[in-house]
Parts: C-alpha cells; structure tokens; sequence
C-alpha cells in the first residue's frame, strides 16, 4: 500500500465521520424542538415574574344570640293517694284446691317524691353568655300549672241484709288439665249472733276409702250496717304452714303472716272466706246492686286485690236438693292480679246462700262445689 492511498482513506473516514456527527446533532435538535426540549443554541428564557398577592382573613360569622334561660321549675303537689292499691304481678296463678276464690301477688310502682318548696337550680357557668353589649334576657312562659286530679267518686253504701246460720254441705268434683278426675265434700259453716260472726270452710277429696282433707280456712270478726267486717282468718293447706291474714289492729291496715306487704283498712273488706256470705247478703238486701256489678276488696293469704263480680244472669241448676233458679255472677280473670275465673250462683229462695261455686284455672283444671244439703241452725237470725 502507498502512501497517498492510505491518506486518501483517512480523509474519506474523516469526511465520513463529520457529516455522521452532524446528522446526529441535527436529528437530536430536531427532536428536541418535538418534545418541548429546547435547542442547544436556543437563547436563554426570560426570567417569569409571580406576584401573590395577600389578603386580609375573613371575618367569622358573628355568634347566635344566647337562648335565654327558663326559671327553675315550680314544684308540683303531690297526687293524692287513692285506695285501693294497685294490682299485683301477672306470674302469681291459682291454687288447684278446691277453694272457693284464689288468686296472689301484686307489683307496686312508687311514685317519685315531690320536689322541696323553695328548691332552685343553679345554671352551668357555660350556659351564662358573655357578650359586648349585654341586655336582659327574655322572660320564659311558666310552664302550665298541674292539673288537678279529679278524686274518685265515692261509692254509695251497699245495703245488706246478712242471711241466717247455717251449715251448707256441698259435693266437690274436680277435673285437673290432664284430664284426671276428683270427687269429694266441702263444708261451709256459718254463724252469727251478738254482732260477732264466725266462719270456717273445709274442703276434702276422696281417695279410695279413705278422704284427704286438702284446705280448712277460718274467719272472725264482727258485723254491722255495713254487713261482715273480719278481724283475723287462717288458712291451712295440705302440706303447706298455716298462714294469717289480720284486718284493723291498732295501725287499722291489712297485714299478712305470709308476706310483708299492707294496705289499708278500706270499708266493705273481706277474706277469702266471708265474701260469699257478703255477697250473699248485698243480694238479699237489693238484687238490684248485683245487677250493676259489686267489687269487694278481699285479703287472701299473702296479699289483697279487689274482687270485681258482674252478673252473668239467673239461671236455673240442677242440684242433688232439686232444681233451683239462681242468680249468677263471676269475678272473671283480671291481668296482672290472679289467672282464674270464679262463677257463684245465688239462690235466692235459699237465703240467697251461695249454692254452687266453680273455679276455673288458667291452667284448664276445673273445680266445681254444687249444695247437696243447707241446714239453718238459728232462725232468729
């Protein structure tokens, strides 16, 4: 190889290799001034000037007027108390003897104790507005005055005509829920002279050859115009200690030997004996009042409920003593107080003594007492 070939190359790869760069620098700028890049003999920018501006903070919404505070509440009087009490809790149910009325338990709500004359209620320190200009709040309406509570009327006197000493025997025939059945005696024995009086009741079934006594209840007291007012009555049940109901005493309340509640002594109150003989007596002064339905307030072996009796109507039964026209009446199931029903029909060509008695439990069992023999032993009575 000569010389002047090898230059000749050389200055071929030099020629070569500048217009190489020089394409390369004209595609790079051409590329640059695509994406927004600026070209390497692009002048410098101008420098942008930004101007904030500041401005004053706004002002917050100006405060809602402070609501003006009532006067502390007046105090309201007291409700007057109304007897009889109220009455007892719905889960008492019914005995299953074969006693005339049954039914136990009360609940009592207290009312809540009157507010002290003169009481005042300071405010909170955060409900006390302070602003620049202060004026007097307005005065708050005054909450309306208590109604007052009209008394219940007062119940005229019934009238009563007690009917005389006698000894009623009835046959007893139980059928329970599960559709067993029960026969047996009960016995009611009444007696009153001197204005004293005394009744025992005493029920029993048979099993076998043998009779099993199941209740024995007794009642003592004294009678008036008013008719039976009790003073004492025990209860005795099979298996079960013997309870005492007391009516009157120095602090004139009904009290309990089975439970520690109270009541007072309202006129016309019976035990769970001697409101038969009661209700036997309103009829034979007036049938009329058993017409427009009579409720007794009877204390029973752990509390006192009001026995509320309305005419069914008169109806004719047939008793081992024959047939007989009767008048009756039934204190039906009453919520919250006792589940059973109790049916009584009166007989009044029979000293309107009460003839033929039928509880009814909530749970089915059925016990009925049907006369089967009344003997008077006082006639003067």
């Amino acid at each position: 190889m000569t010389i002047a070939s090898f230059l000749s190359r050389r200055r071929r790869a030099l020629v070569i290799g500048t217009a190489t760069v020089l394409l390369h620098v004209l595609a790079i700028d051409f590329v640059g001034a695509r994406i927004g890049l600026a070209p390497f003999d692009a002048p410098a920018p101008e420098p942008v000037t930004i101007v904030a501006v500041l401005h004053a903070p706004l002002a917050p919404p100006p405060p809602a007027p402070p609501q003006p505070k009532p006067p502390p509440a007046r105090p309201r009087p007291p409700a007057k108390a109304v007897p009889p009490p109220a009455a007892p809790p719905p889960d008492a149910t019914a005995d299953a003897e074969a006693s005339p009325a049954d039914g136990a338990g009360e609940a009592v709500d207290a009312a809540p104790a009157p507010m002290q004359a003169g009481a005042e209620v300071a405010p909170a320190v955060d409900q006390v507005p302070v602003t620049a200009s202060a004026t007097a709040p307005a005065t708050a309406p005054e909450p309306p005055a208590a109604e007052a509570v009209p008394p219940e009327p007062v119940k005229p006197a019934l009238k009563v005509s007690l009917p005389p000493s006698a000894d009623l025997n009835f046959d007893v025939a139980r059928t329970d829920r599960d559709g067993g059945t029960w026969s047996g005696l009960s016995t009611i024995s009444w007696k009153h002279a001197a204005g004293a009086y005394k009744l025992s009741m005493e029920a029993s079934v048979s099993v076998l050859v043998a009779r099993v006594n199941l209740v024995l209840l007794s009642s003592e007291g004294t009678v008036g115009p008013g008719g039976i007012v009790p003073r004492s009555a025990t209860e005795k049940r099979r298996g079960k200690t013997q309870t005492a109901t007391h009516f009157g005493g120095p602090d004139g309340k009904i009290t309990f030997s089975a439970s520690e509640r109270s009541y007072p002594m309202v006129p016309g109150a019976q035990d769970k004996g001697s409101f038969l003989m009661q209700l036997a007596a309103i009829g034979r002064a007036d049938s009329a009042q058993l017409a427009s339905g009579v409720e007794l307030f009877v204390g029973e072996e752990k509390d006192a409920n009001p026995f509320a009796f309305v005419l069914v109507g008169q109806e004719d039964i047939n008793t081992p003593m024959g047939h007989m026209a009767t008048w009756h009446v039934a204190r039906p199931p009453r919520p919250g107080a006792y589940n059973s029903r109790l049916d009584i029909w009166l007989a009044p060509a029979h000293n309107w003594y009460p003839v033929q008695i039928r509880n009814t439990e909530s749970n089915g069992s059925v016990t009925t007492q049907t006369i089967h023999k009344i003997l008077i032993t006082d006639l003067g009575n």
